[in-house]
């Protein structure tokens, strides 16, 4: 990459802002729902679908786009991807009609599928040093992991304050901002693995079956897990996914090469992913619901108590995660913050009714932002670091689809539990106590999807630093 320092590290910026707000429309939304369902004359079955609408598509063409920007540029499947979610969001802002801001949130889903899928390997392309590489992922990282507290806050204020078309329309000018410096920034380079045909038949199976599940997933609460739809859906899901591996076995030239799944750092990072995304949303959404429902707090006030989480993980992705990434390498520092996490959510399961933020709430908080800026960056580099530049933009999409399907089946799971616990303690305890204890039990789930996630990292992943123990120091950052 010829490109200079500084050029790089504001092209970084640059991603880091298309992603987060992306990550942004995830749960900036969940605050203004109140405000639409009355506004736009939507049910309580309805709603769920200002929300399930991009999730569906977002979730479902991850890999697509990751694979059509290997083929067809990275750069250009990044600038359509942000075009196409900025003039979406454009028209969920504008939106008057319940139908008419479904579409516009499918549509959305689908250029923040788009640009997502190729944001991490444009950042491979940019950064190409072990050192200022793993310093580039953790500044990344962060804006992946901190978004969703920082949607929570933006939402109130912008629903409390203004209205919750808002939400929607304060992407208009930040996506143009971010399609107007790519053009000036990203390098314009032909597809890494141009000239190959489109596996159609892979691209079908795979997005259909991620569809299906993760319509099944989000649904299954309410539908039930063993009813005929959520059954008959997975089913399909199933079979489909089966027909893509088929496919992508016996086809010359597949759009998920199955050998990608022989590098044994590739695979374990992203069963890692799926492992602790399951576990963030156990800390993101049951203690949101805690404070919300339990100790009464606020949109904004939930925000806020999130803010010391932030902030010591913003302290670790950009500096000090690349730095113990380089000297003790990316099994170490992954167990070791996974470690944290798992304590962090254990507590969590003493939670009082009459809990205190100071007391029941903070130290949990800190572990956690400890735990999660240590472990963000070895995950990402691990599944990035040793695969090859024609398949960057597939690996990238790959590992987005591992943490979508992680939290949204993580979320299902835990939400199930939770809900199942409180009905069984209803009959015998107060409701605030019976909430308290499903969200108990939740906790403890999501611990163990981390203690499992902090094993098989340490066990698993290499020890060593990315590109070897004496790898150069990265280049100094400029001054922002």
């Amino acid at each position: 990459m010829t490109m200079d320092v500084g050029k790089r590290w504001i092209a970084l910026y640059v991603l880091c802002l298309a992603s987060l707000m992306i990550v942004l429309d995830m749960t900036i939304v969940n605050v203004a729902l109140p405000s639409i369902k009355d506004d736009l004359g939507f049910s309580e079955t309805s709603l769920a679908w200002v929300v399930n609408a991009y999730l569906l598509t977002y979730g479902g063409c991850l890999l697509l786009g990751g694979r059509l920007g290997d083929l067809l540029g990275h750069r250009r499947l990044f600038l359509i991807g942000i075009a196409l979610f900025t003039l979406a969001s454009l028209a969920c802002g504008v939106a008057t009609h319940k139908g008419f801001l479904i579409a516009a949130r499918s549509v959305q889903g689908v250029g923040g599928a788009v640009a997502s899928a190729v944001s991490l390997s444009l950042m491979m392309m940019l950064f190409t040093g072990p050192a200022e590489r793993a310093k580039a992922m953790g500044i990344f990282g962060f804006v992946a992991a901190g978004g969703g507290s920082v949607g929570v806050v933006l939402g109130g204020v912008l629903t409390d304050f203004l209205n919750w078309h808002w939400i929607f329309l304060v992407n208009v000018p930040i996506g143009a901002l971010v399609v107007f410096l790519s053009l000036r920034l990203l390098p314009s380079m032909p597809g890494t693995a141009r000239g190959e045909r489109i596996d159609l038949g892979g691209a079908a199976t795979i997005t259909g079956g991620l569809i299906l599940a993760i319509y099944a997933i989000v649904n299954g609460n309410q539908a039930g897990w063993t009813s005929a739809q959520t059954l008959g859906l997975l089913a399909g899901s199933a079979a489909l996914l089966a027909a893509f591996l088929w496919i992508e076995s016996h086809i010359r030239l597949p759009l998920v090469p199955l050998r990608l799944f022989r590098n044994r750092s590739f695979s374990t990072a992203n069963v890692v992913g799926v492992l602790w995304a399951a576990a963030m949303f156990a800390w993101f959404f049951l203690a949101a619901l805690y404070l919300q429902f339990v100790l009464g707090y606020s949109p904004l006030q939930i925000g806020l108590a999130f803010l010391p989480s932030s902030l010591i993980m913003a302290v670790f992705s950009i500096g000090l995660s690349a730095k113990l990434v380089m000297r003790y390498g990316i099994s170490r520092p992954l167990a070791f913050g996974l470690g944290l996490a798992t304590i962090g959510l254990a507590l969590f399961i003493r939670l009082p009714v009459h809990g205190r933020f100071l007391v029941d709430v903070l130290p949990s908080m800190i572990l956690l932002g400890f735990g999660a800026g240590m472990a963000f960056n070895p995950v990402l580099l691990a599944a990035m670091n040793d695969v090859d530049q024609t398949e960057a933009g597939l690996a990238s999409g790959v590992v987005n689809t591992a943490f979508m399907m992680g939290g949204a089946l993580g979320l299902a799971v835990l939400a199930s539990v939770a809900a199942s616990r409180t009905k069984t303690l209803d009959a015998t305890e107060g409701h605030l106590a019976a909430l308290t204890g499903g969200y108990h039990l939740a906790f403890l789930v999501g611990a163990i999807f981390a203690a499992v996630a902090a094993t098989l990292g340490g066990l698993l992943l290499p020890s060593t630093a990315p590109g070897g123990a004496h790898a150069p120091e990265a280049e100094p950052e400029p001054a922002a």
